[in-house]
């Protein structure tokens, strides 16, 4: 049986540059290219469908199917990465991404576009996993927050660039080039993940060996708030993408639009940029997680300030210091959730830690866009955002709990029951009340 090749963050030597880990360049124009197809297509198939005569219901179906099977496909994808590897899953998530676009071709019909769609959502669904896991394969631990930091970058150049590019393409030539332009770039992220070099994630068994005579702890209880932590501000980002600039035209419907698209702008900058600041701040600090609280305060007040605004009518304009915070807190609590993951859990599973991460981000975003819109409906778009500040509130109170019980846990093994345990030896009260 042959045995995979060890990830280079594994083998000897030392890696002193994440630009000098083998495949770490290839993997960042391969994601770029795999979401600047995503996002080509993100905000036009939607669009195509209500310009040829379709229901808003069925244009919002498209974007549904195509969360629900990238949820779905990344259940499945740690287990795909153990058994084919890195490569072949990428290659194949990028191929799914970009060809299943040419079948928008074919017309608007419901059959057909959310087929496709949900065979766009394959592809997704897997390469989210497979890159953030991915660089916690290449890289050491030292660098891995700057790492996961330019892989927000890249990303977020990406969305920037691919977003205002489809609608301005679909505009000017048709809904046919923004199809035909996806495939082709989803291709170019395909042939550059056959530059990736041929590892796989490290079985499941291979941690076993690290318990020794300690208690194994479930995984849940490790990733937990800080999946929490992210899923409750990407729920109000699910908010802030699909309401926000209808809520700025309807106030002032003079320049409403230009400042929506300015406002959704800032979002997605300020979260590229402080992604990958504070990815700098845990690699220089080596505790992951210890920012997180203060950007989450950043994003609550964020949100406040925008329902704020929306509620007593204030200046439009606000909202752009407002996006400024919620984004700069979003982006920030982004890396500090991905990377408390992989802190607190062995190499051995940073593909289940990616799939969490990307789960819980992807869910938030779609169930925030459902539940806060319908708010919107039935009341008013303050209402709203009211509803996503109190949710972000909960997840601060979460934090604040894992703070208290578990700081900055390592391993899988003796955290959170040895810190309750701690906790009744400091209050003095009888070890058998303590909660497990």
């Amino acid at each position: 049986m042959t045995r995979p090749t060890p990830a280079p963050a594994q083998r000897g030597g030392t890696i002193d540059s994440i630009w000098k880990a083998p495949g770490f360049l290839a993997t960042m124009v391969a994601v770029a290219a795999a979401f600047g197809a995503w996002s080509l297509l993100l905000p036009v198939v939607p669009m195509a469908v209500i310009d040829s005569g379709g229901t808003a219901a069925l244009a919002g179906a498209t974007t549904g199917a195509f969360m629900a099977a990238t949820v779905i496909t990344q259940i499945s994808t740690p287990w795909l990465l153990r058994v084919v590897g890195y490569r072949p899953v990428m290659v194949l998530a990028a191929f799914m991404l970009g060809v299943p676009a040419l079948g928008h071709l074919l017309g608007t019909e419901a059959w057909i576009v959310l087929l496709f769609s949900a065979l766009r959502g394959i592809g997704f669904g897997a390469i989210t996993v497979a890159e953030s896991a991915l660089i916690a394969e290449l890289l050491p631990l030292k660098l891995l927050g700057k790492g996961t930091g330019t892989l927000g970058v890249f990303i977020g150049l990406s969305q920037m660039i691919a977003l205002p590019i489809g609608l301005a393409v679909a505009d000017a030539f048709g809904y046919e080039p923004v199809y035909l332009t996806a495939a082709v770039v989803a291709l170019v992220a395909a042939v550059m993940c056959l530059r990736i070099p041929a590892i796989k994630a490290a079985p499941v068994s291979a941690s076993s060996a690290d318990a020794g005579e300690h208690r194994r702890v479930a995984m849940w209880k490790l990733v937990l708030v800080p999946a929490l932590s992210l899923m409750t501000i990407s729920m109000g980002y699910g908010l802030v993408s699909s309401f926000l600039p209808t809520a700025i035209r309807e106030a002032d419907p003079v320049t409403g639009a230009v400042i929506g698209g300015l406002v959704l702008s800032v979002t997605g900058g300020a979260a590229m940029v402080f992604r990958y600041l504070v990815g700098l701040a845990a690699d220089r600090s080596g505790e992951p997680g210890r920012l997180i609280i203060p950007f989450q305060l950043l994003a609550l007040l964020g949100m406040a300030l925008m329902a704020a605004i929306l509620y007593y009518g204030w200046s439009v304009w606000l909202l752009v210091p407002a996006a400024l915070m919620f984004g700069g807190g979003f982006g920030a609590v982004q890396n500090e959730a991905l990377l408390t993951m992989f802190h607190r859990l062995p190499r051995s599973k940073v593909s289940e830690a990616s799939a969490v991460w990307n789960i819980f981000y992807d869910s938030g975003t779609g169930v925030g866009s459902v539940a806060f819109g319908a708010i919107v409906g039935v009341a008013a778009y303050a209402s709203g955002f009211g509803a996503a500040a109190a949710v972000i509130a909960f997840g601060i109170v979460a934090s604040l709990l894992d703070r208290w019980l578990g700081l900055y846990r390592v391993t899988e093994y003796d955290n959170l029951s040895t810190r309750l345990r701690q906790a009744v030896r400091r209050t003095g009260r009888p070890a058998e009340k303590r909660a497990d």
